[in-house]
């Protein structure tokens, strides 16, 4: 990759993925912090499909890129067709296309291919079975394909398995996320965890700098698994009852519901939801239910391996309990203006102009037309300006051919 920097003025590089909360991040990231370094091309899904071979070649002749960065992943609860051709054969069609074009394929994966436990290793994997979760036996192929190209096809190739992700512009609530809506829905009455079970979290904001100290540093990374997670795990009862202090809500109750009684609970509600259905009434259980044993059992990712790499975190400082008052904030927000949630409503985004628009909307209007509807001076200034004659324009010199 040092070489390529030497022989062009920017890198330009292909990210799938986008639209989410690593891919945005990454996005945002190399748009702001490296626009001389890097040119980063983020199709949509419409532009180009990962499942779809033909797709990646034709973009790929007509982009040349210098390095593909797979941030993109179907839905937790997606079927097993649509965990399986997003999930793996999307991720394999790019690596394929690397191994070709010989370019650095940067991939992210999930801890969802790891055992429970505390401390575990790049090298732990889960055995791959029948009844795994289509999202993680999907991930967890992928993973094996991909370590099998690089051995095999000298496939330059980097995985980054993340833990709980969080940070701001996840436009889904999911993972933390929707712990976080649980809590401030007070939809979660008691805790649904055991004493002290602890995870791994990842912080999306320090994604893109690790990206990019992997793309300049190839011969280190090459080849490699790492994990991207926060150094200290954090105890689950100790970071939902952190939450409910910070919102100062009553639930949930300092009561720990048994792991039994917990999936006693889903299966009448699994019920529930299929009764209703008989009345034309479609109700799904969040995507995260399928992942409620893990709530139970601790899944502590080691960064022994990152910490001993060449990387040098960016804000060490950083954790889910300092980033906490910002997310609460930015997605209490976001929810009150989607009416997903009205409890904090008035104190994050109540103002004057909401509430002339709820009660008074003619006072509203009858003074906007009289201060706010006239045309912007700047705006006007400017089409004064490109009427005047241009100074350096050959058809204003008099003369022509």
């Amino acid at each position: 990759m040092d070489q390529v920097l030497q022989k062009k003025n920017r890198c330009l590089g292909v990210l799938i993925g986008g639209s989410g909360l690593i891919g945005g991040t990454l996005a945002y990231y190399f748009k702001t912090k490296t626009p001389d370094e890097f040119d980063i091309r983020a199709p949509s899904s419409k532009k180009l499909s990962i499942r779809n071979a033909q797709d990646i070649i034709v973009y790929l002749k007509r982009v040349r890129p210098d390095f593909i960065i797979n941030a993109s992943m179907a839905s937790l609860d997606s079927d097993a067709q649509l965990a399986f051709e997003v999930n793996y054969l999307g991720s394999i069609n790019l690596a394929r296309a690397c191994s070709a074009l010989k370019i650095p394929y940067i991939h992210f994966s999930s801890a969802a291919v790891l055992p429970h436990g505390e401390n575990l290793a790049e090298e732990d994997q889960l055995p791959l079975t029948a009844n795994l979760t289509n999202y993680a036996k999907s991930k967890l192929m992928a993973e094996k394909t991909l370590q099998h190209m690089m051995k095999e096809h000298d496939l330059d190739c980097t995985i980054i398995r993340v833990s709980i992700v969080y940070g701001e512009h996840d436009h889904k609530i999911q993972g933390f996320h929707r712990l976080l809506f649980a809590i401030a829905d007070e939809s979660m009455p008691f805790l649904f965890t055991k004493r002290g079970i602890k995870h791994s979290y990842t912080n999306a904001t320090k994604i893109p700098a690790f990206v990019h100290h992997v793309l300049l540093h190839r011969e280190e990374f090459s080849g490699q698994i790492y994990h991207f997670a926060d150094e200290e795990p954090v105890e689950l009862d100790d970071l939902i009852l952190t939450i409910r202090a910070y919102l100062e809500v009553k639930t949930p109750r300092e009561i720990y519901v048994p792991y039994s009684l917990v999936m006693a609970g889903k299966f009448v509600l699994e019920r529930v939801a299929g009764f209703l259905s008989w009345f034309g009434i479609t109700a799904r259980l969040p995507p995260e239910y399928m992942f409620l044993r893990n709530v139970y059992l601790p899944q502590v990712l080691s960064t022994k391996k990152l910490q001993e790499s060449s990387f040098i975190d960016p804000a060490p400082e950083e954790n889910i309990y300092t980033r906490l008052p910002g997310l609460v904030i930015y997605y209490l927000t976001r929810w009150a203006h989607l009416n997903l949630i009205t409890r904090f409503r008035e104190e994050f985004i109540g103002n004057d102009l909401e509430s002339d628009f709820l009660r008074h909307p003619d006072e509203l209007l009858n003074s906007i037309h009289a201060d706010s509807a006239t045309p912007w001076p700047a705006l006007l200034e400017t089409e004064e300006l490109a009427a005047l004659p241009d100074d350096d324009d050959p058809a204003d010199d008099g003369d022509s051919l």
